[in-house]
């Protein structure tokens, strides 16, 4: 006999309502009244919330389809500034000026009360509608390498830029006009041979598990590097729709829908033309591991300004001659004086590229929509868990290959091969990193999965997820009341965990199915009524459905 919950949370799923909702309590601060509403949980994973899974889903396919064919350009141009917004600027430079006074007369203490007001001030400019913060996001000088191709890249032709995010329209002979697009399928190169169809190795021993596990680790940085290198060559300001998806191989790809189009030839010479170097410290040679590990100490002196230059207050040193370990900037440093020094990783696609034309409104355009987000549900680590023993050793191994691999700057395995981390702080240990990148469910991609150009749909993701309720506010007739359409009306906070009135979850999700479902009739009904049918024939076909 299943249990009375367990099919309540069936049955809350069949409905598409959450089953992991977050209680909050609602204020109303015109009458004052208090309620408890359940907000959805919001999780894009179907392991967690297949209902908030497939909306999340569903949300993305509304934002690729809405900006994949655009026949206008979007408007960029920011709302002018407000009178309080003004203020909140002159009022924040104010203080960066009697902090900077501050500073120069080694107050430290009185810097460090100016720093806590001005992270204030930052969080009071974003919630007054304003985006970033005023010094940007980058505060230090950024290091810069030449930027001379290699020699065994080919070079690439590039145009000139004009300020258009649409591609090319073409007229047919019946005077329609048509805007084509493409969509791109990218891969990683081979790292050994595969047994075709199962996604493994054939020979375990010669598979290039180092290689498969720097290129996860720094694949974001590639797929970056191929949107500039498309840009020069397109010679407009090219806007696409991307998501990462693992292959059977558990190597990432990427699946691309791109506003306009390229000859083919083109797009095959962008992807053999574009790679990206990793110019970080040489990993491959190992100096602490087990019970040798640097040891840390801290810095005796503080300078005035009570901050170090690197942000440590201490130093990794070798256990043995406790000589200190170079810090990440000084490592850094000896690499750009070497004249010889090659990249610690140079990674780059791989030879299987597949670019299709699509045309808006077509049966392709709506296939392609529905493969990009198609695994979006679906963590990067499913193919995990798994009954086949060669699927689990692949996987086994590729996870062990990353263990130590470092995984940016910060990451505490460089420990193992003698540099400190940037930003450095006691408790390092090299194979205990907490970065996105080294949990196995991630394969090594750190990145985001869904990847999209600023002026692709122009809407951001909150603004498609708004149309949705507008359109449901429409449909029941409650577009124009205030109660539902005034973002400040209400205070909104959780309900503690601990607290003795909180709901229990069971009778929460019945409360979620009841208000579903009576949404759900409300809609049928005015559906009814606008076409002059029946409701019952509304209702037996949703239920055929």
């Amino acid at each position: 006999m299943p249990l009375a919950l367990d099919v309540a949370i069936e049955v809350a799923k069949l409905n598409g309502v959450c089953i992991r909702p977050i209680e909050m309590r609602r204020q109303d601060t015109v009458t004052g009244r208090e309620e408890t509403f359940d907000i959805p949980c919001g999780a894009t994973q179907e392991a967690k919330c297949p209902p908030c899974a497939k909306r999340n889903r569903y949300l993305r396919m509304a934002q690729c389809r809405e900006g994949w064919h655009l026949e206008a350009e979007p408007v960029t141009e920011p709302d002018p500034a407000t009178e309080d917004q003004r203020w909140l600027i002159e009022f924040r430079a104010d203080v960066q000026a009697k902090r900077d006074a501050a500073e120069r007369d080694g107050m430290s203490e009185e810097v460090a009360d100016w720093d806590a007001a001005i992270q204030a001030i930052d969080a009071e400019i974003n919630q007054a509608g304003m985006r970033g913060t005023v010094l940007g996001g980058r505060t230090a000088p950024k290091r810069s390498r030449s930027t001379r191709r290699r020699q065994d890249a080919p070079d690439l032709p590039r145009r000139a830029m004009r300020n258009t995010t649409l591609g090319r329209a073409f007229t047919g002979a019946d005077g329609k006009v048509y805007r084509p697009s493409m969509f791109i399928t990218l891969t990683l190169p081979s790292y050994g041979r595969i047994r075709s169809g199962q996604g493994v190795p054939v020979d375990p021993a010669s598979y290039d598990y180092r290689r498969a596990a720097r290129d996860a680790l720094h694949f974001s940085k590639l797929v970056d590097r191929f949107v500039q290198n498309l840009r020069r060559v397109a010679g407009y300001d090219v806007q696409y729709f991307a998501t990462v998806e693992p292959q059977k191989r558990l190597a990432p790809h990427l699946h691309m829908a791109i506003r306009g189009t390229l000859p083919r030839a083109e797009v095959r010479a962008i992807v053999a033309a574009t790679y990206h170097q990793v110019w970080w410290p040489a990993a491959d040679e190992v100096r602490f591991e087990g019970e040798h590990l640097p040891v840390w100490t801290p810095r005796a002196e503080l300078p005035d300004n009570g901050t170090y230059p690197d942000g440590q207050a201490g130093d990794y040193l070798d256990p043995d001659t406790g000589e200190v370990l170079p810090t990440w900037d000084e490592a850094l440093d000896r690499l750009d004086q070497d004249e010889v020094a090659e990249p610690l990783h140079v990674i780059r696609f791989g030879d299987q590229i597949d670019v299709q034309g699509v045309l808006a409104g077509t049966p392709d355009a709506d296939q392609c929509i529905r493969y990009l987000s198609k695994y979006l549900t679906k963590s990067l680590g499913d193919t995990l868990d798994t009954d086949d023993p060669a699927r689990r050793g692949h996987a086994a191994r590729l996870v062990e290959a990353l263990h130590y691999e470092p995984c940016s700057p910060s990451c505490p395995n460089w420990l193992r091969y003698g540099v400190q981390p940037k930003g450095a702080k006691p408790g390092m240990t090299p194979g205990r990193c907490r970065g996105k990148a080294h949990k196995p469910e991630h394969l090594g991609y750190a990145g985001r999965r869904v990847l999209v150009s600023r002026k692709w749909s122009n809407k951001t993701l909150a603004e498609h997820k708004a149309d949705r309720r507008t359109w449901v506010l429409n449909a029941l007739g409650l577009a124009g009341d205030p109660a539902e359409t005034d973002p400040h009306r209400y205070v909104w906070k959780p309900v503690s965990t601990k607290d003795p009135t909180r709901t229990p979850l069971a009778k929460r999700l019945l409360r979620g199915v009841a208000n579903r479902r009576r949404t759900r009739l409300r809609l049928l009904e005015l559906e009814a009524r606008a076409e002059g049918r029946p409701i019952g024939e509304l209702l037996t076909h949703q239920e055929a459905a």
